[in-house]
């Protein structure tokens, strides 16, 4: 009797169990060991275009990015329009940190010219519209004696929106970078910018569709379906059970108390 009683549990560990599996299927990582405000960026752009994502919460406290399985390609293009995630670029500490006990000139002259490079890649990335950005500094070894020195120069690829009107910020940039490095003129520094050819593709399957009284991705609704099939097969065999446990529960109390005929008592 006491077996019996556990079969509605049984059943709805097995439902539950089911369900996990099957989401666990059809979701797949996109990119692991992510912030939240880059993991944000990443779901709100993927939802714009009509693709379901979500986030999962790592054990280190880092985020990761996930996507059904079926619009994972899809996905990855999506984002590498909006040029996410972000480029990583070391900063001023990460460049400096001291390895060995003293250091050549030679070496802190790289590591210098390499620090400018990207700190200042990183702060024209984060121009609005800009997707990516790349700072290459020069800066010649001159000797303080010699007359004739060669002036420093810098080059500044980026790559933008295709509707973004770039010329008015080749000149915002051009000053950036000149009064950020010492004896770099404004001349000497040249903008290259390319527009992405894929960037300004409208919005595709952004329209939620309704599913149950519940508005959705559409990409979504397969999903929905099949997990509210589960639950409902779940519960079906729930109530079957408890059906089943109740009509033989009945059936042992008329064996053990069987109903007497009525009439006077011999």
């Amino acid at each position: 009797m006491k077996i019996s009683w556990r079969l509605p549990w049984l059943t709805r560990g097995l439902t539950l169990a089911l369900i996990v599996v099957t989401l666990q299927a059809c979701s797949v990582d996109l990119y692991t060991n992510l912030d939240e405000r880059e993991a944000n960026e990443m779901v709100a752009t993927l939802i714009s275009k009509g693709i379901a994502a979500g986030r999962v919460m790592q054990k280190d406290g880092k985020l990761t990015v996930t996507v059904d399985e079926d619009q994972f390609s899809q996905a990855v293009t999506v984002l590498n329009m909006a040029g996410l995630p972000k480029e990583k670029f070391a900063t001023l500490g990460t460049v400096f940190q001291q390895e060995g006990l003293v250091a050549s000139p030679v070496q802190e002259r790289a590591q210098m010219i390499y620090a400018l490079s990207e700190e200042l890649s990183r702060t024209v990335s984060q121009i609005d519209g800009v997707l990516s950005a790349r700072v290459h500094v020069v800066l010649p070894d001159n000797d303080p004696l010699q007359r004739n020195a060669i002036p420093a120069s810098a080059s500044v690829f980026i790559r933008h929106e295709a509707d973004l009107d770039v010329n008015p910020l080749i000149p915002r940039i051009k000053t950036l970078v000149a009064n950020s490095i010492s004896g770099l003129t404004y001349e000497k520094v040249s903008v290259v910018p390319v527009a992405s050819q894929r960037a300004s593709e409208p919005v595709a399957g952004a329209e939620l569709t309704s599913f149950l009284g519940i508005w959705m991705l559409p990409a979504s609704v397969a999903k929905a379906r099949l997990i509210f099939g589960c639950l409902l097969g779940g519960l079906l065999a729930a109530l079957s059970c408890l059906g089943y446990l109740a009509w033989r529960k009945q059936s042992r109390r008329r064996k053990v108390y069987p109903l007497q005929p009525y009439g006077p008592a011999k």
